[in-house]
């Protein structure tokens, strides 16, 4: 059944006959007669609405009046002028689907955002029973207040006391099952509702345009068939932080955590998590139809893994994002591989998490930052996902009546089927307004009662076409969100839940060809989420680049090198000699027969996985992760420190200057200290090579040379073994003070004993006076 043109629908047909002859004159005679019958029909019962609108506002509640109460939060009362006085209002509960035995329940906040009190004020709740919507503008245009329908029925009027300044008022409207004004709704489906506040000096006012949306229930009406609806919920986390205790003690390198499962368990949701786990175990057992599409990892993560309805990428990586920087090599260098997030690590993550190798699940890749194109399209498929859910890019400008959300693309490595979101009704489901004016969809209540009423007129604009459509949650929504919504949707009559695996295999709306002017031609990125990746990468490459350097030029690997022997070696200080003393001897063992291999191999699946969270492009677990890794790397650089060295003071020209090298990692490290002072007279030698023990210390020694008398500050750096600086640097002071032991003070004591000999000589030879 197509969708008529709105002129159709409100059953408007013009027609303009000839004007020529005597059939041409009877035609007008006869439009002439029909407009005024028309306009002897239409005039007065315009004129009729009014007043009975008009009555409604003045009018007390019907036979059956509701019952209601009014809670001020602020009852202090002002004499001021309320000239300036505004209030505004939102829905913060309302039954979203009237029954036959449920009645009407409102619960309204009235603030005063005025510095002057209201006074006294009415509350007036009104609806049109008998109106139906016939288009998408008109409900649109009915939410954002700007069409005149007129409200024939009085639902209930209120009382509501003087709100002070910037104070607010809470309302509660209550109207009974058995009231006449809602058994005056004899057709099921939206109707809509006007909340209106006014105070008894008309200086504050405001108005509410919302849906009360009537099921069959309970109504002798004809039943079309239910229209098919999918619910889907994303399980991942934004909560992502690194276990400082497990990351030390695979730092340490603990036997025991040494492994995939403590890699998993270095990184977790938050202290919150048991308590956030247990609410959505029991959202998804009180609603049955609930689709859940996890991240693996989340589930992996999870004490008891939730029941889920089919498994995304791991990390919930954003391959859309991905697509759209078109930089395959950054992600390379960042330690995230392709491997790390196709359909083959998902299922992989998967049965770890629920424990059994040989577990399988419907495998479907989520939305990242940007669309759905065919080039994302076609990388996904690469990576071995067949079915992606897209919750954006697709049907966004379209006017047409909906479809079920289904399309198949074909790509360069295959189809795809691509299950769209319907807009309207995923974004109020994520807590979004169909728009700014929308004024009641400014809560979850209010928007509620708009998806209610949009999904039911969804299914009266083609009550006979099979559909399926496709509603997106936001990722970490409120279980106490979701589960008022599912609640809605399971008592709308005219909606029939379904699960994933019922849309998959419905017909595609589009296939094939048909598909090219659908697919969106641009990722539609944003320049921030860009801006937040391409941080992400580089921050992950030089934390990358920091373990590398200490894998393959700071790490000492040589086999005939055991740690346990340098250990005992070294100082009292030294971690595995503490081992031996207390008797465990078998723990070093077995962690020398570990070996730097594996250790690294750890270190570097940990950094990974801290990637490839970040890259799912969430800006607060980039910045979380991105600290971990940066913190891991650098703690493992920052373990190899130079001892700070006392002042060294020279009374000689030549001396020597002792270095200590601490090595606080579990595996013994070769570097080179560099030694540079700020004199050109007092030098030492420039570089020395040194072997540290695990957990240990070594001592090297610098030579020094002194041309005179003075100090200077002595430069220490170490070096891997390609020259590059790591770790923090030191710097001491050498003082030089020249005594007569030196050669310069021997030459000095020599010319001092020639002059006493001279002075002698002169003494015994010189003639004397006659006088003398």
């Amino acid at each position: 059944m197509a969708l008529r043109q709105e002129t159709e629908q409100a059953g408007i047909t013009l027609n303009y006959p000839a004007h020529h002859g005597i059939q041409s004159a009877r035609m007008q005679r006869l439009l002439r007669l029909l407009v005024a019958c028309i306009l002897a029909v239409v005039v007065p019962s315009m004129f009729g609405y009014a007043a009975a609108d008009a009555s409604v506002t003045n009018a007390a509640s019907a036979s059956t009046k509701p019952t209601s109460t009014t809670t001020s939060k602020t009852a202090s009362r002002t004499t001021q002028r309320q000239s300036d006085s505004s209030i505004s209002m939102s829905i913060d509960s309302a039954t979203p689907v009237v029954t036959a035995s449920s009645g009407y329940h409102l619960q309204l906040t009235l603030q005063n955002t005025s510095s002057v009190a209201t006074g006294d004020g009415t509350l007036t709740v009104a609806a049109n029973a008998l109106y139906t919507f016939v288009s998408r503008t008109d409900i649109q245009d009915w939410a954002q207040g700007q069409s005149r329908i007129p409200m024939t029925s009085q639902l209930s009027q209120i009382d509501v006391g003087n709100i002070a300044a910037h104070g607010t008022a809470t309302v509660n409207v209550d109207v009974d099952a058995s009231a006449e004004q809602l058994a005056s709704i004899t057709s099921w489906g939206p109707k809509p509702v006007r909340i209106s506040y006014a105070s008894a000096s008309g200086s504050a006012s405001a108005s509410l345009h919302t849906f009360l949306t009537r099921s069959t229930d309970g109504l002798k009406t004809a039943d079309t068939p239910a229209m098919n609806i999918t619910v889907v919920q994303p399980l991942s986390s934004t909560s992502w932080q690194s276990n400082t205790t497990i990351v030390s003690n695979i730092v340490n390198a603990e036997r025991s955590w040494l492994n995939s499962s403590s890699v998993a368990d270095a990184i977790f949701t938050g202290t919150d998590a048991a308590k956030r786990e247990r609410a959505e175990s029991q959202l998804v057992a009180k609603h049955a139809k609930l689709q859940v599409v996890a991240d693996p990892i989340y589930l992996q993560s999870m004490s008891i893994p939730t029941q889920t309805s089919a498994i995304a990428q791991p990390g919930m990586f954003d391959i859309t994002g991905y697509a759209a920087l078109d930089t395959p090599d950054a992600y390379q260098s960042a330690g995230v591989k392709s491997s790390d997030w196709d359909a083959s690590a998902s299922m992989a993550t998967y049965r770890s998490a629920v424990g059994n190798t040989n577990a399988t699940h419907t495998i479907i890749a989520w939305q990242g930052s940007g669309r759905w194109t065919r080039q994302a399209l076609n990388i996904a498929r690469q990576q071995g996902y067949s079915t992606v859910i897209a919750t954006s890019g697709y049907d966004a400008n379209t006017s047409g009546t909906v479809h079920t959300g289904k399309y198949v693309v074909p790509t360069d490595s295959g189809d795809v089927t691509v299950l769209t979101a319907q807009q309207e009704l995923s974004g109020l489901a994520q807590g979004k307004a169909t728009s700014n004016e929308a004024d009641s969809e400014t809560s979850d209540a209010g928007r509620l009662s708009r998806f209610v009423a949009q999904s039911a007129f969804y299914q009266m604009e083609q009550p006979y076409t099979s559909r399926n459509l496709l509603v997106c949650l936001k990722p970490g929504a409120s279980t106490t969100l979701i589960d008022t919504l599912m609640s809605a949707v399971e008592q709308s009559t005219w909606l029939n839940l379904t699960d994933l695996n019922t849309l998959i295999a419905s017909d595609a709306y589009l296939s094939g060809d048909e598909t090219s002017d659908i697919v969106p031609q641009s990722s539609g990125i944003t320049a921030a989420s860009r801006k937040r990746l391409e941080a992400a990468l580089s921050t992950f490459t030089a934390s990358v680049r920091s373990l590398s350097q200490f894998k393959e030029h700071v790490l000492y690997s040589n086999p005939s090198s055991s740690p346990s022997a340098s250990a005992t070696a070294s100082t009292s200080n030294s971690g595995d000699e503490q081992s031996l003393a207390r008797h465990d001897a078998s723990k070093v063992a077995e962690n020398n027969a570990k070996g730097p291999s594996s250790w690294m191999t750890c270190l570097n699946s940990l950094q990974s996985r801290m990637g490839l969270l970040a890259l799912s492009g969430n800006a607060a677990v980039i910045q979380r992760m991105g600290d971990a890794a940066t913190g891991l790397s650098t703690t493992l650089l920052n373990n190899v420190s130079i001892t700070p060295t006392d002042t060294v003071t020279v009374v000689s020209e030549t001396a020597s200057m002792p270095v200590t090298v601490t090595n606080a990692n579990p595996y013994p490290v070769r570097v080179r200290v560099s030694s540079l002072t700020d004199s050109m007279e007092i030098v030492t030698s420039r570089y020395a090579d040194v072997t540290v023990p695990a957990h240990g210390e070594a001592q090297v020694t610098f030579a020094i040379r002194v041309a005179t008398s003075g100090s200077t500050t002595v430069h220490l750096t170490l070096l891997d073994r390609q020259g590059s600086t790591f770790s923090s640097a030191q710097t001491t002071t050498i003082t030089s003070s020249l005594q007569i032991s030196d050669k310069t003070g021997i030459a000095f004591i020599g010319v001092a004993f020639l002059l006493g000999v001279v002075g002698l000589w002169r003494q015994f030879h010189r003639k004397k006076d006659p006088d003398e």
